[in-house]
């Protein structure tokens, strides 16, 4: 008896195996992907940033599959996106009530439109998702509000734990963006770890690819650029940590000008403050407003990055920077070694005296400046749009066994 019990649940795992397989296999040809779209189509930085990278990178690698970018609205500034005019993806806006559209009603669509998988690619999935056949993913960026909560305000961070806590506890698989954010969701959330994928974020191809001449010149005119200068890129917050930057710079040896790009928070006040203490109005260029366009060459026309952040989820601008020939100094403390890697310069983000050491030494030592870029670059290949698009699929491939 015991024999044949052990010989029919053979044959059920064979016959489970089997279907495995057949669906794996189909992955080539017939999947249905869907996306939380509303960051792609209306922010135009970060969670946006991330969410086109994600989708553009997976159609172009694997064009046989359909992906349908699901959002209650789109911002008119990104309408024209390149992604949209893919043949394989298709944008869905509501088709009745926007209303609790994300977290309830999209169901109904997703349904509709026989989505396989569907990929909340910033922290939440749809209530009740996993009732229905349609498999799930969640992408969790940081949790950086239970780490750091007094960055945030209360109400915000019991909405973003709460919807963070449920798409960790009911998605198919998680895809945290380095080994430091799946620490925390094991830690914080109680998330085995056999559930999680590190799926390293990367850039845009435009900082890739080096700036004519004249698109640099005119990108130096049109903010008025100094000859040399260090460059941060981030928003003017707390978090960002950029008053550190401006204590190394009363500290340092160097003259040479820091350029600081960002969206402001009433944090700059508090950086503003500290320029006038040490009297740096002269050597401290805030850009609040530059274009996409425009980034990459503010990059390629800059000598050293800095990123003294308190804490990441991973740390893009670093990635960025190196694709940009930029030597990167960051901090300590989360995991933007994780996006440096070992050849970039790491310093304490409470320390300005070792900061101010670190700039003085990358600026004056030209050798070291061309090793760091040499290496970091090799380095940061492992961020290529191919290969974490191989790397989604595959997590997307775990879902469906």
């Amino acid at each position: 008896m015991k024999a044949e019990s052990k010989m029919q649940f053979n044959k059920a795992e064979s016959a489970e195996l089997e279907q495995s397989r057949s669906k794996l296999s189909a992955l080539d040809f017939q999947l249905k992907i869907g996306f939380d779209g509303k960051r792609a189509v209306n922010n135009l930085t970060g969670l946006g940033n991330y969410s086109r990278f994600i989708i553009e990178s997976l159609a172009k690698k694997f064009p046989a599959q359909q992906y349908f970018i699901y959002s209650p609205k789109v911002n008119q500034q990104l309408r024209s996106l390149s992604l949209l005019s893919l043949p394989n993806v298709k944008l869905e806006l509501p088709k009745s009530s926007k209303f609790l559209w994300r977290a309830l009603g999209v169901k109904k669509q997703l349904l509709a439109d026989q989505i396989d998988i569907y990929h909340g690619l910033s922290h939440e999935i749809p209530f009740g998702l996993q009732q229905t056949k349609i498999k799930s993913i969640v992408t969790i960026h940081d949790l950086i509000f239970l780490r750091k909560p007094h960055y945030y305000k209360f109400i915000d961070r019991k909405i973003y734990e709460w919807k963070s806590r449920y798409a960790c506890q009911n998605a198919d698989r998680i895809i945290a963006i380095s080994e430091r954010t799946k620490l925390d969701i094991i830690e914080l959330y109680g998330i085995s770890p056999k559930k999680i994928d590190v799926v390293y974020q990367g850039c845009d191809e435009a900082f890739k690819i080096k700036a004519t001449l004249t698109k640099l010149a005119e990108v130096k005119n049109r903010y008025q650029l100094p000859d040399t200068f260090i460059l941060s890129v981030g928003t003017i917050e707390e978090r960002k940590n950029l008053n550190l930057v401006i204590e190394a710079l009363a500290q340092a040896q160097t003259s040479v000008p820091l350029v600081v790009v960002g969206k402001p928070t009433p944090y700059l006040e508090k950086v503003k403050d500290t320029i006038a203490k040490h009297q740096l109005q002269s050597r401290v260029l805030f850009l609040h407003k530059v274009t996409f366009d425009d980034l990459p060459a503010v990059y390629q026309l800059a000598n050293l990055f800095v990123y003294p952040s308190f804490y990441e989820g991973f740390g893009i601008p670093i990635i960025e920077a190196i694709n940009s020939n930029l030597p990167v100094i960051a901090a300590t403390g989360s995991c933007l070694e994780e996006a440096g890697g070992p050849d970039s310069v790491y310093v304490s983000p409470s320390q300005p005296n070792e900061l101010a050491i670190a700039i003085d030494n990358v600026l004056s030592d030209e050798n070291l400046r061309q090793m760091m870029v040499s290496k970091s670059s090799a380095y940061v290949k492992k961020f290529n749009n191919d290969l974490v698009a191989e790397q989604v699929m595959e997590c997307y491939k775990k879902a469906l066994r």
